[in-house]
């Protein structure tokens, strides 16, 4: 059964109810992400939005270092897409079966050494601050756009703008009264109901790994990543397994035919 789950969350033949199982469980890492970061070093790490919005006030009020510091972490973000473009597009050439899990595999190294390394971390703040930024703003770039590129750019879990406004375009629709008009079908307006309670689930796994993840960080600080960081490497075993199968698999033939031909 978890074999089946694992299997369907991460396989690379794709289907819509995988994609918001799959995006509810990133959208509550997220959650407890971005709320862990901001006890950490008081900034939200999840979405550019704000932080694109500081960039330009402080631009204005002529404080360079802060503006530095924002483009950074906006940098940081767009490396972290960067880089689960690159692992996703090779591992979709070498059609291997970990084409979506080794953006997961990376994103829980991340969340390992920052979790682990916790306890050293506030040794020198000026220093490290800025570097736990960037490492997060990473993470949830990499994580982003893993979701992203997996449904179609249908499904975001880092930032709930979209999600919510999406939420209230359904209810609106759902709440529309369509005037019987005898004959005339074609204004009327219908909600997508199940795209609603996608919306629903995506944002209430934000929320509630809001809540964790800081009720988790005040009581245990660094160390309650590891297992958020611990389930990823879970999720993304299965397909990685598979693949290290196949790769022993084909070597251990291509010896055995190298040795054969030797012999003659």
């Amino acid at each position: 059964m978890i074999i089946q789950t694992l299997h369907r969350l991460t396989s690379p033949l794709r289907s819509q109810r995988a994609n918001y199982q799959l995006g509810g469980y990133l959208a509550f890492v997220a959650g407890a992400v971005n709320a862990g970061g901001f006890m950490a070093i008081g900034q939200y790490t999840s979405h550019m939005t704000g932080i694109v919005s500081s960039i330009g006030d402080n631009f204005a009020l002529a404080s360079l270092l802060p503006v530095l510091g924002g483009l950074s972490m906006l940098i940081s973000f767009i490396f972290g897409a960067v880089a689960t473009a690159l692992l996703a597009n090779w591992g979709r050439r070498h059609r291997i079966h970990s084409e979506f899990t080794l953006p997961l595999l990376l994103e829980a190294i991340v969340l390992l050494l920052f979790g682990l390394a916790g306890a050293y971390l506030n040794i020198y703040k000026p220093l490290t601050v800025p570097t736990i930024a960037l490492m997060l703003c990473f993470v949830m770039g990499l994580q982003n756009a893993i979701i992203t590129k997996i449904s179609k750019a249908e499904i975001r879990t880092t930032h709930m703008t979209g999600i919510v406004t999406d939420m209230g375009l359904e209810i609106g629709r759902l709440l529309y009264w369509n005037k019987s008009i005898e004959g005339n079908k074609t204004h009327l307006v219908i909600a997508n109901r199940k795209k609603l309670k996608a919306h629903i689930l995506i944002f209430s796994m934000f929320l509630f790994g809001g809540i964790v993840g800081a009720v988790s960080f005040k009581t245990t600080g660094y160390i309650s990543v590891v297992p958020i960081a611990i389930s990823l490497v879970v999720i993304s075993s299965l397909q990685i397994y598979r693949d290290l199968k196949r790769f022993f698999k084909t070597r251990h033939a291509m010896r055995k035919m190298s040795r054969q031909l030797r012999n003659g």
